[in-house]
């Protein structure tokens, strides 16, 4: 690995090619709403649906105090194992 000296400190030069490849995707929020972001994840174009953002998410909200992500596999796994109660 190449060495370049400055005044204050040695710096490492970045290797080349040692980042993945990253490229456009779509985000889906849970309102419908769509932006992009520039990632390694999924493909080219993909779409990366939001079951939980800053919209609905109780750490932004007073309100909704009670939410539980349905879609989760721990979720679903204690419902299976011991049913589904209410509190």
């Amino acid at each position: 690995m190449a060495q370049v000296q400055t005044k204050t400190q040695t710096k490492k030069a970045p290797i080349v090619g040692a980042h993945p490849k990253q490229h456009l995707v779509n985000v889906v929020m849970t309102d419908g709403s769509k932006f992009q972001i520039l990632t390694s994840w999924g493909k080219e174009d993909g779409n990366l649906r939001l079951d939980v953002d800053p919209k609905n998410h109780p750490a932004w909200h007073d309100k909704a105090t009670n939410f539980i992500n349905a879609n989760d596999e721990r979720v679903a796994k204690f419902k299976k194992k011991f049913g589904d109660f209410k509190l």
